[in-house]
């Protein structure tokens, strides 16, 4: 099931950990009956980066991700988290592994019954022993730091759909995780609460120096965030690469889905590279 070497020659030693790439994935296959949904899937993603995998509905962009946690386990082929073969570990090491990632899911998955504050402090309470003390002052941090303090007392039915989310990445953030995943976090939000979420994905990314990894078809969202993208297409990773490569790769289903968002023409650079330029022109204006 596992491999030192990725294919296509070269020798490389997965083994070793990679300065550049967090999570690699090899010859990685998985079928549900009869059912193939991922068909030998190669895949590097970056370290620090915001790694967005896209496809349409049903291609198996959750399952795929699934793997990085071994959360599912493949039929043939491998993952490497620094260095690590992930399906190679026993129960006690890997449930140790799983704290490396964070998950902020579709529709927040809040507990409805527990306050934000609760919320957040579920894990810290499940996996660690830290004291009521520290566990209260590290939720009211990262809410803080994500525009939610003084929501501590809430609960989620008092909170729109943005905030949620929020609170979602507040609470994955607790532990400290080196990888946050996000599952379609756009999904169900109005253009304006999109593009906060969006911001919010990428403050994190900053802030915490996490690896993300987010799964999406909204293609404005896509392009707002991404330092690259990978398109899984037909059991396969179809196109792999930053924004401006994706956009300019010949394949015509690529093309014809980025065409297909809107997005395509209507920007001429990503909003990411605008966006950075923008901060670095009011970083410079504020010193001055």
């Amino acid at each position: 099931m596992s491999g030192g070497d990725a294919p296509g020659g070269g020798g490389e030693d997965l083994r070793v950990a990679d300065p550049r790439w967090h999570i690699r994935v090899r010859g990685l296959c998985k079928a549900f009956g009869s059912n193939l949904v991922l068909d030998h899937i190669d895949l590097d993603l970056e370290r620090g980066k915001v790694n967005v995998i896209i496809g349409a509905s049903g291609a198996g962009k959750s399952v795929l991700v699934k793997h990085f946690m071994c959360l599912l386990r493949p039929d043939t082929g491998s993952v490497w988290v620094d260095g690590t073969d992930v399906f190679a570990l026993a129960t006690k090491p890997l449930s140790t592994f799983r704290r490396k990632f964070g998950l902020v899911f579709q529709f927040a998955a809040l507990f409805d019954s527990l306050s934000v504050e609760d919320n957040c402090a579920f894990p810290l309470r499940e996996h660690t022993t830290k004291s009521k003390a520290e566990i209260k002052e590290i939720v009211r941090d990262r809410l803080a730091a994500l525009g939610l303090d003084g929501t501590q007392k809430k609960f989620p039915g008092e909170l729109s759909g943005g905030m949620r989310k929020r609170v979602g990445l507040a609470r994955a953030l607790v532990l400290d995780p080196e990888i946050l995943i996000f599952d379609e976090p756009t999904t169900g939000l109005d253009p304006l609460a999109t593009r906060n979420v969006d911001e919010m994905i990428l403050a994190a990314a900053e802030r915490y120096n996490v690896t993300s990894v987010v799964i999406s078809h909204d293609m404005a969202s896509v392009f707002r965030i991404a330092d690259r993208i990978a398109m899984l297409h037909q059991k396969r990773i179809l196109a792999s690469g930053t924004p401006d490569e994706i956009r300019a790769h010949p394949d015509p289903y690529l093309s014809g889905f980025i065409r297909a968002s809107g997005v395509g023409a209507a920007l001429g650079t990503t909003d990411r590279a605008d966006r950075s330029e923008r901060t670095d022109r009011e970083d410079a204006e504020a010193a001055s």
